[in-house]
């Protein structure tokens, strides 16, 4: 599983180079040669981390980067480590990742919940949506097969974007600018299931599917014998500039983008480790940095699944693309907080400084070295190379305290009694402690998506009453042995999940509303009765090999806060900085200004110019650079999922969905939409003059940016008076 709340179905079930370009033929080689990206750059190499942190969990032991001085030196001796970054909400594996590879917030393409999400039915009940799909396959309802299921209800795009149509696809100016792209694991750029995805890239009547029907019991998720098809067609693609050699296999397919602006047509791509691995190791199986072949876990040689993307197997495809002539990587690397075994099903979460813990670590730092060597060997490095590593989401540890006291786990390891996340029946527990019978559903999640039957308006006295118990809700800890009050820190129903950017094109997807809860708690619905006692509906599960102890998707400031790694030419080298606010949404920019590309849409992030030397910015942004960079600060405070609008409208929004006046509700609400209508507008400005000094060379007055400034600054002080109530 990704992250934490990944879903699978059994239809989405599913050597060492001792020098550059061994074994790769000079046709594929030759594929990068036409690739035109700026400031002297020739490769591209985004590496994505799934919940690897910067920051100390327990303050005595040293971090996960700490952990890694292979890769944290590289970045802090070479370029910038932005230790001041921010995710999205809700803050999940694929909202992060997506948020960061298309410099949008969530309700601009599609995926605000995550790793998984509810949508309501024509009949007003719910059903599951995976997150994890390709890029241009209708939304994802894994309740098949068949695929799409019988009871499936919303066939609108996976990524899709304000406008009803399928999102951008982040590849799109790499392949224009002659440059290939591979994927390794990188959300939703390569085949992520084999249930809709196989059907929507190769067709339902391709040899593809049918081998897939062929695993499958149409009548049941039990596959008849060891699935071969995701080792086969998910998780590894190459997306090929025009007249590619890597492309000329009789396998690449169309790589079809219809609602791509500015059109996107005569491009092909490859889909899977069975068509990529022979055209970039043509003699022998991939093999990870220390020659291991690369096996699922029924042990079928390909994709190994992506809990199975450990930085040895992810690192080790990344190098092989760029030495068979793919100028342009993304790679997906697993959490090394969890031990995910070979198998997908496994996931034994560990806590802070404990020895398998600190063992993946130590594996994660020894392959960034191998791959840090290779590539050198290569002639890839830092003078012609930009690089950029960062992180979907930051987490929160659920679990006692680890003994010996003050262990760091590296000289003495940390022992732990219970280590899990406090799992909550959110629905028998308000029917317990309130005595409501209202049927909902949720997303199970740390911050928990709530469904309520029937799909009634955010003003139904149902639901209000639902918002009201929810900001009530207290229960026995146990991990305390106490009960807790104050289990809800945060409530927002539609008109704040707009503000929050939890709003898309598809009403369907849009949450009754969101509980954001205290960080130790995990909470599901099930349509039971009442609770016999506090522990039947709360409880630390067992520890397993099914354990989750690290908690994201909630408002936490441990959660919020992430990290980005640039290094490269025309990237400054600050070494470890705070000094600037971003979120994921700056990252996209802030590449492509590095690379001298622009998307074909506007970016909700900007250009950080602060990490880029002069030569890498437009004139425009050099001249009036100081106000435009305490624009740039305003902008985010007033448009970032965690800046300090979205907290002030945040705070307001709880105190009105917890309201039993109807008058006190009714105000706050009106007052939200009206700054959040004002905010839209002004974001929209700010945007056009941030993104046309950056990408079109085209500079703002003083005056007008001044103005622009202090109007940022007007609305922050209403939205700070709001939240004062």
């Amino acid at each position: 599983m990704r992250g934490r709340t990944a879903i699978s179905s059994a239809a989405a079930l599913v050597g060492l180079a001792a020098s550059s370009f061994a074994g790769v033929p000079a046709t594929a080689t030759s594929s990068a040669a036409g690739c035109q990206l700026g400031n002297g750059i020739k490769h591209v190499i985004y590496v994505q981390f799934d919940n690897t942190h910067f920051r100390r969990d327990n303050p005595n032991v040293p971090s996960d980067l700490e952990q890694m001085p292979n890769l944290l030196n590289f970045i802090r001796n070479n370029g910038t480590l932005q230790t001041n970054d921010h995710t999205v909400l809700i803050s999940h594996t694929a909202t992060g990742i997506l948020s960061s590879l298309t410099g949008v917030y969530p309700d601009r393409m599609g995926q605000p919940v995550s790793n998984s999400f509810r949508y309501f039915t024509p009949s007003g009940t719910s059903r599951t949506g995976v997150s994890f799909a390709y890029w241009t396959s209708p939304l994802y309802d894994p309740a098949g097969p068949p695929f799409p299921p019988a009871g499936q209800t919303d066939f609108t795009h996976e990524m899709i974007n304000e406008n009803g149509n399928i999102a951008p696809a982040p590849w799109v100016p790499y392949t224009r600018a002659g440059c290939s792209v591979g994927s390794v694991a990188t959300a939703n750029t390569i085949l992520e299931n084999t249930g809709i995805d196989i059907p929507t890239v190769f067709g339902p009547t391709s040899a593809e599917a049918a081998q897939v029907n062929a695993e499958y019991d149409a009548s049941t998720t039990t596959p008849k014998t060891a699935p071969k098809s995701q080792a086969d067609f998910v998780g590894i693609g190459i997306h090929c500039a025009q007249g590619s050699a890597l492309c000329k296999s009789k396998h690449a397919r169309p790589d079809t983008l219809p609602d791509e602006p500015g059109g996107y047509s005569g491009f092909r791509a490859l889909f899977g480790a069975k068509y990529v691995n022979p055209v970039i190791k043509p003699t022998g199986s991939m093999t990870d940095l220390s020659g291991n072949v690369i096996k699922d876990q029924f042990g079928n040689v390909g994709f190994p699944g992506f809990d199975g993307m450990e930085a040895t197997v992810s690192l080790s495809w990344t190098a092989q693309m760029q030495e068979a002539g793919v100028p342009v990587t993304y790679a997906y690397i697993s959490d090394a907080h969890d031990g995910h075994g070979n198998a997908g099903n496994i996931h034994f979460a560990y806590g802070p400084g404990e020895a398998g813990y600190v063992q993946q670590l130590r594996d994660y730092d020894a392959a960034f070295g191998t791959f840090f060597n290779r590539l050198a060997a290569d002639g890839i490095n830092k003078s012609n190379t930009l690089f950029v590593f960062t992180v979907d989401e930051g987490d929160h540890f659920a679990g006692d305290t680890p003994t010996p006291a003050g262990c760091d786990g590296v000289t003495v390891a940390c022992s732990y009694n219970r280590v899990g996340e406090i799992n909550g029946d959110l629905r028998r527990m308000i029917r317990t402690q309130f005595g409501d019978t209202t049927a909902f559903s949720v997303h199970a999640d740390d911050a928990p998506t709530v469904y309520v039957n029937g799909n009634p308006v955010r003003t139904d006295p149902a639901v209000r009453k639902l918002e009201q118990e929810s900001s009530q809700l207290s229960w026995l800890n146990p991990y305390t042995g106490t009960v807790e009050n104050g289990i809800t820190q945060a409530l927002a129903d539609p008109v704040e999940e707009r503000t929050l950017h939890m709003v898309t094109a598809d009403p369907n997807r849009t949450p009754t509303f969101t509980l954001f809860a205290d960080p130790n708690w995990f909470f599901f619905a099930t349509g039971g009765g009442p609770c016999a006692t506090p522990a039947d509906c709360a409880f630390i599960p067992a520890r397993t090999n099914q354990s989750f102890a690290w908690n994201h998707g909630d408002i936490q400031d441990e959660i919020a806060s992430t990290w980005v790694g640039y290094v490269g030419p025309d990237i400054r080298q600050l070494g470890q900085t705070g000094a600037v606010w971003t979120d994921h949404t700056d990252v996209r920019p802030t590449m492509m200004a590095a690379l001298g590309l622009n998307d074909d849409y506007q970016q909700d992030g900007r250009v950080v110019s602060q990490f880029l030397e002069t030569g890498a910015v437009s004139q425009a942004m050099r001249q009036g650079n100081e106000t435009l960079l305490r624009l740039g600060a305003a902008y985010k405070q007033i448009m970032a999922s965690f800046g300090q609008f979205s907290h002030d409208t945040l705070v307001a929004s709880t105190r009105a969905l917890a309201a039993t006046d109807a008058n006190t509700y009714t105000s706050i609400e009106n007052q939200i939409m009206s700054l959040t209508n004002q905010r839209d507008r002004l974001a929209s400005e700010i945007r056009n003059v941030l993104y046309n000094a950056a990408f079109n060379n085209q500079s703002a007055s003083e005056q007008q940016m001044e103005s622009l400034i202090a109007r940022a600054n007007a609305l922050l002080a209403r939205s700070g008076a709001l939240a004062a109530g």
